[in-house]
């Protein structure tokens, strides 16, 4: 039972983390923390939502490239 409490904390947090990733009418310095953020969980989970923001084309080129950024070190942490 504590297992699938721990998943479903984490799995709301990347839901949180995301949606303010997304979201246009954040600041962009908070866009950019949960973008960071993502990156420091280093799930798969965490490395498809830093792909899906990668391929948001809302985001400026800066977070989009940030968001690649921290999907690669996920990548390289895996190898």
């Amino acid at each position: 039972m504590p297992e699938n409490t721990e998943e479903a904390k984490k799995a709301d947090e990347l839901k949180k983390l995301g949606s303010i990733a997304a979201d246009m009418d954040m600041n962009r310095k908070l866009r950019s923390q949960a973008i960071d953020r993502l990156g420091e969980m280093g799930s798969h989970e965490a490395l498809l939502v830093l792909l899906n923001l990668a391929a948001n084309d809302k985001l400026s080129v800066d977070e989009r490239d940030l968001a690649l950024k921290r999907a690669r070190e996920i990548v390289r942490k895996s190898r």
